[in-house]
């Protein structure tokens, strides 16, 4: 597996170098431990459907370290939702490791995974089994967040409600989208209003090496989300904002 991990950790590295981002020292072997442990424990548990070194190296690490050119997460709060096998979250964690960041995933095994993924990489971080809608109404949780991620397949409308309660007033919630997701943006506009935020902008980028374009979805927290919101899950889906 030694000579897997060390063309992870130069896949990295190249690509962190074309997005402009300068890793801390140890930051490219964590990713080949953090690659060793996902294939590993990925036979056991539903993580990635996307398989082989390259493809995991440029599609879910570089993918996640793209949002450093979105955000600044220098000291930062930033609670991952639907974190899964840890993108973005963990990747950035390895980035920028002054950030507190939180893992949420409902799927206890994927929260096990988590868990043990932060400690064979010595990374600090919150890892949280809970469903988001449940997770919000936590007085410590609630409007607590500098930065709200998810990488989640949801349509944008039922994702700010689920994210947009855990971020600050002023704080940011960071959709990761297609770039060919102007129509799902403009469904999503009476949600935004209504769970008090704005569009902020949409940073398009290409993931090194790929040729692949993604996009993050920046809106900005700028009043309090009502307390009804979220509602549960169930009539969130079947009647989203």
């Amino acid at each position: 597996m030694k000579a897997i991990a060390g063309e992870i950790e130069t896949t990295v590295t190249r690509g962190a170098e074309e997005l402009g981002i300068v890793l801390p020292r140890g930051a490219s072997v964590a990713f080949g431990s953090y690659y060793d442990l996902l294939t590993t424990r990925g036979k056991d548990v539903n993580l990635t459907s996307i398989s082989g070194e390259e493809d995991i190296a440029r599609l879910h690490f570089l993918d996640s370290l793209a949002l450093l050119k979105a955000y600044e997460f220098k000291n930062a709060r930033v609670i991952d939702i639907g974190s899964g096998a840890g993108f973005p979250g963990v990747p950035i964690k390895l980035a920028e490791p002054t950030a507190n960041l939180t893992l949420l995933d409902a799927t206890g095994k994927r929260v096990d995974f988590l868990t043990e993924l932060c400690a064979e990489l010595k990374i600090e971080a919150t890892c949280l089994h809970a469903r988001a809608e449940e997770a919000a109404r936590r007085a410590d949780m609630r409007e607590y967040y500098d930065v709200v991620l998810s990488r989640a397949v949801a349509r944008l409308n039922v994702l700010c409600e689920l994210c947009l309660p855990f971020a600050r007033v002023g704080g940011m919630f960071v959709a990761m989208k297609s770039v060919d997701s102007e129509g799902e943006i403009a469904e999503a506009d009476g949600a935004i209003e209504t769970l008090g935020a704005q569009l902020q902008e949409c940073i398009d980028y290409t993931i090194p090496e790929t040729g692949i374009s993604h996009r993050a979805v920046l809106i900005r927290k700028t009043s309090k989300t009502p307390d009804k919101y979220p509602r549960r899950f169930a009539r969130l889906q079947k009647n989203p904002l």
